[in-house]
């Protein structure tokens, strides 16, 4: 399980700051349990968007979002509603946002951070892998995670030991992170997030807190200050 907690208003709504219309996807999975994502939260994430200003093309929630199999399918029937909004804002862990973006042309947002609970996480039907940084970067990389795609991590592009055919200098075998990102951007038409500076992580948001590690997450008001 992925344990994931809504990101604060402001900051979804700043994803959302180029869009006018905004088509809405849950996950009815490890999101439902942790109260972010399920189709019984939706509405609530609607609200917030149409007093926004915002325009919802539509919503529904899909069981996995990290089977890419399940997202296809239950996406079919909502294909013209999600083509019609300038982006797909998803209410889900790292892993399901990823997978998302990998099957659906379109601009994706993330609405949620994926925080470390400790332990093994247990293994995602797809490729795509989430560090749990507390901080989701999804919403600005086009739907591929600058921190587990690239090998060095990086945030604000690649380093300068990408090859000419955008592979790793770090393992040659392997597409640089961000020469993935560059393509899925260009590919949506927004190249222009690439100017967009992404400030240092926060690398304690990384880390477990005691409260995920005992089991007592629910009962803590966001993420407790000074993980710097």
């Amino acid at each position: 399980m992925l344990v994931t907690e809504l990101k604060p208003q402001d900051e979804i709504l700043e994803g959302l700051a180029d869009d006018s219309s905004v088509f809405l996807l849950g996950c009815d999975g490890c999101a439902s349990a942790c109260e972010t994502g399920g189709a019984e939260n939706l509405p609530a994430l609607a609200e917030m968007l149409q007093q926004a200003g915002k325009e919802l093309t539509g919503q529904t929630a899909v069981d996995y979002l990290c089977n890419k199999s399940l997202i296809r399918s239950y996406l079919r029937p909502y294909e013209a509603q999600i083509m019609d909004a300038d982006s797909v804002l998803v209410a889900t862990c790292g892993v399901g946002v990823q997978c998302v973006a990998d099957s659906v042309l379109k601009r994706v947002r993330t609405a949620c951070n994926t925080v470390n609970m400790g332990g093994v996480s247990g293994v995602q039907m797809s490729g795509e892998r989430c560090a749990e940084c507390g901080d989701c970067l999804l919403s600005q990389t086009g739907g591929i995670c600058p921190i587990t795609a690239c090998s060095k991590s990086m945030v604000n592009g690649p380093c300068g030991g990408t090859s000419s055919d955008g592979k790793c200098e770090v393992d040659n075998k392997r597409d640089c992170g961000w020469y993935r990102i560059y393509q899925r951007l260009k590919e949506l038409d927004a190249l222009d997030q690439m100017k967009v500076i992404i400030p240092p992580k926060r690398h304690g948001l990384f880390l477990p807190t005691y409260e995920t590690m005992t089991g007592e997450f629910w009962a803590v008001e966001g993420r407790p200050e000074g993980e710097a």
